[in-house]
């Protein structure tokens, strides 16, 4: 028997439109080490966990996020400038071009 909550055939195969990515929001802002930092939980809501441990472990994932992001930065960086590279050595290297 089909399944009502379906409708129409399955969707074996079929590609989305964006090449298999996922879908962001357009308000969507990426999470930031200090709001990693900042977040807090209530207290009463504990259950066996230590509040002294907790604020450790989010500021050790804050600031393993804050050394990525740079880390990003600098090989954003780094891309830009090899391919920059890369143009002005085709540039100077096509057929054609005078030597």
């Amino acid at each position: 028997m089909a399944n009502p909550a379906s409708s129409g055939p399955p969707r074996v195969g079929r590609r989305s439109p964006n090449g298999g990515a996922y879908y962001r929001s357009v308000r969507h802002e990426p999470i930031s080490p200090g709001q990693v930092r900042d977040r807090r939980f209530p207290e009463h809501i504990r259950h066996g966990c230590d509040p002294g441990e907790v604020r450790a472990f989010l500021h050790l994932v804050a600031d393993e996020l804050a050394a990525l992001r740079a880390e990003l930065a600098t090989t954003r960086d780094e891309n830009l400038r090899i391919k920059q590279a890369l143009r002005e050595w085709q540039s100077q290297f096509r057929p054609g071009a005078a030597a």
